[in-house]
């Protein structure tokens, strides 16, 4: 049964292989921003506004309408011996509807296209927060990676340990300790390999995910990442290009249009309104004719309702003003503490692999030291031990580095 069990694993592990793709760092950040289903969402979302302000604008332009009319009565009625209304009686007319004066319909209009424009910054940022995501899926995978080399090669110096110290038992060279001690590492190491292979896994089902993939994505070992600028640069530039931040002034800009168009609750209409109709004929109607209008509202009096609308528009966009203004507070702090997390980081990344360095350089040291039986293996395990964690130190402080590096480029605004 185990045998038979060993067969299928064998047989399915080279299918799962090939359905495994890799993708580069610009590929995966483009494939999703065009199936993530955030940004597709977005896309929509611009779509749909862009709708409304259609809808908007139907309120000032012409409107055209037919009408027909058919009346059965239960008798015909008459009125001195003249039938003033016939028993069937058709009416068609032809009304077109001209906003001559429509304060209120533009006002739509404008504020439709406003709303647009915020949509539009909205998906920006939903854009910029999806790609950040992928890039820090996407190096998340390749910290992975890393890892798991770090513990196979951990695991196969551990093996040859283990094999040279259970020859030397066997030959009645060595002893038990030194033999038990070796396989204890070999082992431990095994087992790591495994829970870091499971972590890969998991990696790649998020980048999968965010990709809008139906099966697991690997990442190639290449990361792009644009050049930062200097902090004052920096500064500058997210308060100009950040789509957040445009959002926010995107938004202000709209509450600001709509306090300033209160006016057009105060202002008059005017509408023309032309009619053609054909109808039955009867002694007070003719069958046919015309008739136009022009039709004056001047609002005089609604309850109270502009001034509450007056005073919601300016806590709107005294609002809208309050954030904004934060969001240019916060972009220079988030801005200059990247760029002090950036040094921090390619700072512990080069003592890192001055570590890792200098860790191998004593477990070969040790494992030669021990092959000429100056020590015990006490010493060559506790070498490997740490230049395996060494090694890992400087796996997590390259992926420190390069999610520093994205943190300042996303704080900059200049990525995606």
């Amino acid at each position: 049964m185990r045998s038979s069990a060993l067969l299928l694993l064998l047989w399915a592990a080279p299918v799962a292989a090939d359905e495994l793709r890799a993708v580069g760092w610009q590929e995966a950040i483009d494939r999703a921003l065009a199936r993530n289903p955030g940004a597709v969402v977005a896309r929509q979302e611009i779509a749909r506004a862009e709708a409304l302000v259609r809808e908007a604008r139907a309120g000032w332009l012409p409107l055209l309408t037919a009408n027909g009319l058919y009346s059965r009565r239960d008798s015909a009625r008459v009125s001195n011996g003249v039938v003033v209304a016939p028993l069937d009686q058709v009416n068609g007319n032809l009304t077109l509807t001209l906003p001559l004066l429509a304060p209120l319909g533009w006002a739509g209009d404008w504020h439709a296209r406003d709303n647009q424009q915020v949509v539009t910054m909205n998906a920006a940022e939903v854009r910029r927060q999806l790609a950040g995501a992928v890039g820090r899926a996407y190096l998340t995978v390749l910290l992975q990676h890393r890892q798991l080399e770090v513990a196979e090669r951990a695991r196969e110096t551990a093996r040859a340990h283990y094999q040279y110290a259970h020859t030397r038992l066997s030959g009645g060279l060595g002893n038990a300790i030194d033999d038990a001690r070796a396989e204890q590492e070999l082992r431990g190491n095994e087992a790591q390999v495994s829970t870091l292979q499971a972590a890969l896994v998991r990696a790649q089902s998020a980048l999968a995910l965010l990709l809008s993939e139906d099966h697991l994505v690997d990442a190639r070992p290449e990361v792009v990442l644009a050049v930062s600028p200097s902090a004052d640069r920096a500064v500058e530039e997210a308060r100009k290009a950040r789509t957040d931040v445009r959002a926010l002034e995107t938004r202000l800009t709209a509450a600001h249009h709509l306090r300033r168009d209160d006016w057009v609750f105060y202002a008059p209409s005017l509408i023309a309104v032309a009619q053609t109709f054909r109808q039955t004929e009867t002694p007070v109607s003719p069958p046919r004719g015309w008739q136009a209008q022009l039709v004056l509202s001047v609002p005089l009096y609604d309850g109270g309702f502009r001034y509450g609308v007056g005073r919601e528009r300016q806590a709107l966009e005294d609002q809208a003003r309050t954030q904004w203004e934060a969001a240019l507070r916060q972009v220079s702090v988030e801005v200059r503490a990247a760029f002090e997390a950036l040094r921090h980081a390619d700072e512990g990344l080069a003592a890192a692999r001055a570590a890792a360095q200098a860790a191998d350089t004593a477990a070969r040291l040790a494992d030669q030291a021990y092959r000429a039986g100056a020590t015990t293996n006490l010493e060559l395990v506790d070498a490997e031990r740490r230049a395996r964690d060494a090694a890992s130190t400087a796996a997590f402080a390259e992926d420190a580095a390069h999610q520093a590096r994205l943190d300042l480029l996303m704080a900059s605004g200049r990525f995606p």
